[in-house]
């Protein structure tokens, strides 16, 4: 190697050394070689190295030359590897500070040594510290005396804010980041202005909690203390929102500090909270359960520098994170509403240290933000850190990572740690975090590392399990002590007036009707909601098209561009389905659902079909993506129908049943207008995300009056496939209807797919929907649809005997099912010629159609049995339910009292033989149309 070429070419060095680090065969084998040598003479604790020059420049340098004029090359090689050891010091810091920041207001937190951080462990020593060196990219300084390097490094990384960003692979943000913390030098340069809001915020969320722990001792509330700096937090992050550009804040979070957020930051009047602390609330009846005040959203909006920005906190169960991704779909409805900008609604979510380390849906959630169905162009996530979980929880037994944010790193979020204590490096942190969301549209993470001044809850004793912290809390000066104090020595405001304030503060809970920034509770919210409060489920309507339209839409949604070559099993559907258009075939289940899509579509109504397999459909029915057999490009035809159609998004949803239910939970419930579809790829997947279905799909209208129209395609039906996937769990959802909070259908045809699809939408309400949706029926012979299903009537919530040759005169047995069940019945009917038991299939199970059964009942003079015949176990499906309810038309008596064919009752869905599931089937069939008893007659006769 060339030394002195290296001496007077280093910048052009240095661009190779870039290059190599990118791809190192980008560069000549002799350079390459030599920077291997390099980097394993010098090898680095990191494992990744800065593109950064690893030697400095010697522009200014003056190399001592020998007697004979020749430059010492060992002086330059000593001083080449100090310069090096001196980048790789920065490059440590950034990497590795955050280790020795000082983040812990209790000082309780073991700190294990960082040898990285120590210049000795790259050989440099106390006689370099005057040394001037080349700072390679630390920003503000190009060269430097080591020892001023390192006291600015400090400043930086390890005082009251550790900054973790060098996993981030996207050099661009890496530089960014760094730039806005080493530009700052550690000093957060706020106004006197800032500095005394930033007091008043604190004096605040002190001043509630105060309240509310001596006027409602014992009472639950989650307070805040210990972490009030999130006050101030929140405050400065919607303001700085504001001036940005946002719109619309969405803010989800768990019960930590919630009652402090909901008066000092959005708005709510103290004197509505106490009355909820004294339970002076009055319920409506007619309103549903209602729920408990630390669960309850709310909304206002609020001026900020750039106009009026909207608040919403999101209503939340007590399951911790499941919050997260209902607030990512609202946000992604509303950033739709506003012509798809990410920039114009911020979400925001507020997580405890414990649960975010700990809650499977935190990772699901995360695994959504840079999807494209999902993403919401970035996330503010905000970790209230107690530095301990529920009481006992030590944060060895809560997590197996240094950091209770760890998690975040999988989608490159950076992260930065704070101390609670330090109310303006506090606020450097959350401008530095929401300015980075704005710039490059991704998830960020300020962890708020606090404590918590009481226990789980204020009737907890904390100090039973955590003596050692409680000793310490209960000696610890208060935030906004601390603070006022501060403000006092720089001459900000007086010696007392902190205290003051607080008393002030206290005064005007009972005065005042807003005690945060003034907030509007008048504001127009951009979806009117009024149209689907108050109606009724007997509010039908028209959901049949007419002949042209039908026929139109399916050669619309079949006609591909020229040259699209289909794989051939599909391109043989894609025929199936022309003809079904051209009257030569009826319609099958892919058909009628694609023609239902397209009608809405047609007439304006957005849909939104999510699943795991949703775009060609689990069992290839569906196809509404579809791919060029060569080339793989895409084409879906429900996007081609017309210039004017609504917009059609179909998602091939990551593996996550929990994350993206509540996401389109979410979604559904910010608008009414867009047909939500979460599919399911088996009916049983979801139970991976019950806590939604319990928590929000089944009871968020009684709880906190939220309406969705969400619709559930569960896969289920009986096919000798084994326990798993066979049932989507039919039972479940029947226990929890009540209030007329859900509907439950199974339908049986084509044409009622279709129609229950389009009712949903075109009915005046918005309740969700849970559809019991066919495998084998989506290709069996029987189960096919009509012209006229489509154009003469609607759906029908019970459908009476279709079979002309069933007499109702002459019926004795009546037989009730749903599903899939019906086909195997009257396949089984027509083979042993059975003409007096009529079948009668139950489309819609809830709301329990009293009057349509009373009317079949009627139809039938002479019935003696009245059965429920159902695949699934006696303990399974719809018959305890199904028991109950036609009691109701069939009277007590014990002649006309509905009786049981199935199934039964089984710990397991179905049985994993396909010989024994058989068997089952004939048996249960025997039980419903007495085949036996029928042989014996016949044998007799």
């Amino acid at each position: 190697m060339d030394t002195q070429s290296y001496l007077y070419n280093a910048d052009f060095i240095d661009e190779l050394y870039e290059t190599y680090l990118i791809d190192p065969q980008q560069v000549d084998v002799g350079w390459r070689q030599y920077f291997a040598r390099l980097q394993q003479e010098q090898p680095l604790s990191q494992p990744e190295v800065p593109h950064l020059p690893i030697q400095a420049r010697y522009t200014d340098y003056k190399p001592q030359r020998s007697s004979g004029g020749v430059i010492d090359e060992a002086m330059l090689a000593a001083f080449a590897k100090k310069q090096a050891a001196v980048l790789r010091l920065i490059n440590a810091y950034r990497f590795r500070g955050h280790q020795r920041a000082q983040l812990d207001p209790l000082n309780l937190q073991e700190r294990h040594a960082v040898p990285d951080l120590d210049p000795e462990f790259y050989g440099l020593t106390a006689a370099d510290m005057n040394a001037t060196f080349d700072t390679g990219s630390l920003y503000g300084t190009e060269r430097e005396k080591l020892s001023n390097v390192i006291a600015l490094l400090k400043k930086v990384y390890c005082n009251t804010i550790g900054a973790e960003y060098m996993h981030i692979t996207d050099t661009t943000q890496k530089r960014w980041i760094q730039q806005y913390l080493e530009g700052a030098k550690g000093e957060f340069k706020l106004d006197v202005e800032t500095k005394k809001q930033i007091l008043e915020r604190l004096t605040a969320a002190q001043g509630l909690e105060d309240y509310l722990h001596t006027q409602y001792v014992g009472q639950k509330r989650f307070s805040l203390e210990g972490g009030e700096s999130t006050i101030p937090l929140l405050d400065d992050l919607i303001q700085r929102a504001g001036g940005l550009g946002v719109a619309e804040v969405v803010i989800g979070m768990a019960h930590r500090g919630r009652l402090n957020v909901l008066v000092n930051i959005l708005g709510k009047r103290p004197k509505d909270l106490f009355s909820e602390f004294e339970g002076k609330t009055e319920h409506q009846g007619t309103q549903g359960s209602g729920d408990v005040k630390y669960h309850q959203g709310f909304s206002s909006d609020v001026s900020t520098p750039g106009g009026n920005v909207h608040l919403a906190l999101a209503f939340n169960p007590s399951h911790l994170e499941i919050i997260n991704p209902v607030v990512e779909g609202s946000v992604r409805a509303r950033q739709e509403r506003r012509g798809n900008n990410k920039n114009s609604v911020l979400p925001i979510l507020i997580h405890g240290d414990a649960a975010f380390a700990g809650q499977g849906v935190i990772l699901e959630t995360l695994n959504l933000a840079e999807t494209r169905g999902y993403g919401t162009g970035g996330t503010v996530h905000i970790v209230i850190n107690n530095q301990i979980g529920f009481t006992t929880s030590d944060p060895l037994d809560s997590r197996s990572t240094l950091y209770c944010t760890d998690v975040a790193k999988m989608v490159q979020s950076p992260i930065f740690h704070v101390n609670g204590d330090d109310p303006e490096a506090v606020i450097f942190v959350t401008r530095l975090a929401m300015d980075y969301r704005m710039a490059f549209n991704k998830d960020v993470v300020i962890d708020l590392v606090c404590y918590r001044r009481h226990g789980h809850n204020e009737a907890d004793e904390p100090a039973a399990t955590q003596p050692v912290m409680y000793r310490k809390i209960n000696q610890q000066v208060k935030t906004q002590a601390l603070y006022a104090q501060k403000l006092a020595q720089q001459g900000i405001i007086g010696p007392e007036e902190g205290e003051l304030m607080l008393q002030q503060y206290r005064a005007s809970l009972k005065t005042k009707d807003v005690v945060s920034r003034p907030v509007s509770l008048e504001f127009k919210n951009m979806i009117d909601w009024r149209p689907f409060v108050g109606t009724h489920w007997t509010q039908e309507c028209d959901t049949t098209i007419s002949l042209d339209v039908l026929q139109d839409l399916i050669k619309r949604f079949t006609t591909l561009p020229d040259g699209f070559q289909l794989n051939r099993s599909v391109a043989k559907l894609m025929d199936a389905r022309r003809k079904m258009g051209l009257g030569e075939l009826p319609l099958d289940w892919g058909c009628a659902e694609t023609l239902a899509y397209a009608s809405l579509l047609e007439a304006g109504t957005p849909v939104r079909l999510s699943g795991q397999d949703c775009g060609r459909g689990t069992f290839a029915h569906r196809h509404a993506v579809l791919h060029e057999a060569e080339t793989g490009e895409t084409y879906l035809p429900l996007r081609k129908l017309s210039d004017k159609q609504a917009n059609f998004l179909v998602i091939n949803s990551l593996l996550s049943e929990e994350a993206v239910l509540g996401f389109e939970f979410g979604f559904s419930s910010s608008d009414p207008h867009t047909l939500v579809i979460w599919e399911a790829q088996f009916g049983d997947f979801a139970n991976g995300a019950q806590v939604v279905i319990d928590q929000f799909i089944s009871s968020s209208e009684s709880k906190w009056g939220r309406l969705s129209g969400l619709v559930m395609l569960l896969p289920h039906g009986y096919d000798g496939q084994g326990p798993e996937h066979s049932s989507a769990r039919l039972e479940r959802y029947l226990q929890l209807c009540a209030e007329d909070n859900i509907q439950v259908c199974n339908p049986t045809t084509p044409a009622q797919c279709f129609h229950m699809l389009r009712r949903q939408m075109l009915r005046p309400y918005r309740k969700p929907l849970i559809v019991m949706t066919p495998k084998s029926l989506l290709r069996h012979k029987r189960a096919v649809s009509h012209f006229e299903e489509f154009t003469d009537r609607g759906f029908q919530v019970v459908i009476d005997e279709v079979d002309p040759n069933i007499v109702p005169e002459k019926v004795n047995r009546l037989l009730f099912c749903s599903g899939k069940v019906y086909y195997d019945l009257v396949e089984a009917r027509e083979e042993h010629g059975i003409d007096e038991v009529a079948i009668i299939r139950l489309e819609q199970l809830y709301p329990y159609p009293k009057q349509a059964i009373a009317e079949v009942l009627a139809r039938y003079p002479h019935v003696k049995h009245r059965v429920w015949v159902q695949e699934e176990p006696r303990n399974q499906g719809a018959w305890w339910y199904m028991r109950a309810h036609m009691d109701v038309n069939l009277g007590h008596e014990e002649s006309g009292r509905i009786e049981y064919a199935g199934r039964p009752a089984s710990a397991s869905p179905a049985v994993g033989s396909l010989q024994v599931h058989r068997q089952q089937l004939l048996d249960f069939l025997n039980d419903a149309l007495q085949l036996d008893e029928r042989s014996a007659k016949r044998r007799t006769a």
